[in-house]
């Protein structure tokens, strides 16, 4: 792990390293080379950015963040520049027919932070705000960081790295512990987020981060015994929707019950926030402990996935719509094959069309999926737009995609590319685009 901190952080199986030690290990035992096969339409697979461990940083976990010009933003959860190869964040802006990496910063440990799982959000002002999942003090306890960075302040922003940090809040436990997922900002400026430990019961916390006094207050609008992961996504009416990642006790017809994770709407009120349970999983057909946070569409749906359940165990995408006071639930898609639960761990994309896309993390030809899903007569259609190999096109992607103005599609791949990277498995990991 290159003397960083991530194989201290004493993450659970809901982490992204999860799959990363338990599929990984089964794709390298039973994946061979041979067993890939071609993208299911014509669409174009190209490697943009393969990352060498060094100061480009390695093994990138989460998606990408595109501005108004096309250039993307992306962090790497080790590598980098710094003593404690703790992970970069990174530019990547298109020049001609190729594309130049450029890293804005290398997370040192300390008060700065290390290991990054969550993309990083772009605020009007094109500055950046993202979180670290731990803090390097003699390993890595169980906080984490929030942090804004900015370029330097004369000249043109891609020619001076790196970027100025400014560490807006530092979790000590109670408030907290290890955030991912993605930033969610309201009108007024408030982030909102989530951590997948910490808090009262230790099980997480969702919280929100006002500008105050030239800092920021933390506040805990929720107290998790099941780990919320994924990040918030936000209504018209102020209400925060978001997935458990793990078991999660229920009330049905004052019956108490035991899921396997679990679909929430917190709700803003004179006395604080109210939880309510919108879905809570079996992992059968359904699917089972979700961990990649929710998207919503104009008529308030809320569309999400689960890495395990549905028919044959490789996880679901689904669906959840308002009516009549309360919510129907609906798996859209079951994802098959032998996949030893590799199904997808980050959120979906949607278009413009209506379609849905995302990947798995060890599906396919045990490497991953790149796929879509098509609306059709009530039901939905699957298109497998790339199977990684695990050699120089990537391997085990665990990112959501984001598009750019042509519909083009991006992605982050975390491990393979080049193989003599040092990473185990091999590969430092990818940044990919994929054409229509």
């Amino acid at each position: 792990m290159n003397g960083n901190c991530l194989s201290d952080v004493g993450k659970p199986s809901t982490l992204p390293a999860r799959t990363a030690v338990a599929v990984l290990a089964l794709a390298i035992v039973f994946a061979l080379a041979t067993l890939a096969t071609p993208a299911a339409q014509a669409q174009t697979y190209t490697v943009i950015h393969t990352f060498t461990g060094g100061g480009d940083g390695s093994n990138p976990y989460t998606g990408l963040t595109i501005d108004a010009s096309g250039n993307l933003y992306g962090t790497t959860s080790e590598g980098g520049s710094a003593i404690w190869y703790g992970g970069t964040v990174f530019e990547l802006t298109h020049q001609d027919s190729s594309w130049r990496l450029t890293p804005l910063h290398a997370f040192y440990g300390g008060n700065d932070g290390t290991n990054p799982f969550g993309r990083v959000s772009l605020a009007p002002d094109g500055t950046l705000y993202g979180t670290t999942s731990c803090v390097l003090v003699d390993g890595c306890a169980n906080v984490g960081t929030v942090f804004h960075l900015t370029p330097p302040p004369s000249g043109p922003k891609t020619a001076l790295p790196p970027w100025d940090e400014t560490v807006l809040y530092r979790f000590g436990g109670s408030d907290g512990a290890n955030p991912q997922g993605d930033l969610t900002f309201d009108q007024s400026g408030n982030i909102y987020g989530t951590t997948l430990f910490g808090g009262s019961a230790g099980e997480g916390v969702v919280y929100e981060l006002t500008p105050s006094g030239g800092g920021w207050t933390e506040t805990v609008l929720y107290s998790s015994q099941d780990n919320p992961q994924g990040g918030v996504v936000l209504d018209k009416s102020g209400n925060l929707y978001g997935v458990f990642s793990d078991l999660v006790w229920y009330s049905n017809t004052d019956q108490a019950a035991l899921a396997y994770g679990g679909v929430y709407q917190l709700s803003p009120s004179e006395s604080g926030w109210t939880e309510q349970i919108l879905y809570a999983f079996t992992d059968g057909d359904d699917g089972g402990y979700p961990m990649g946070g929710l998207i919503t569409d104009q008529f308030g749906n809320l569309y999400g996935t689960t890495p395990t359940g549905g028919s044959d165990g490789c996880g679901t995408a689904f669906e959840l719509t308002p009516a009549s006071g309360g919510w129907i639930f609906r798996t859209i898609y079951s994802f098959p094959g032998a996949c030893s639960e590799g199904g997808p761990e980050d959120k979906l994309a949607m278009d413009a069309a209506g379609n849905l896309y995302g990947t798995t993390t060890a599906d396919g030809a045990w490497y991953g999926t790149v796929f879509k899903l098509t609306p059709l007569n009530g039901g939905w259609t699957y298109t497998s737009l790339h199977n990684f190999t695990g050699g120089s096109d990537g391997a085990f992607p665990f990112s959501s995609l984001v598009f750019d103005a042509n519909g083009n599609l991006y992605g982050t791949a975390a491990y393979g590319g080049d193989n003599g990277c040092g990473s185990n498995p091999p590969g430092c990991g990818v940044v990919f685009e994929i054409t229509p």
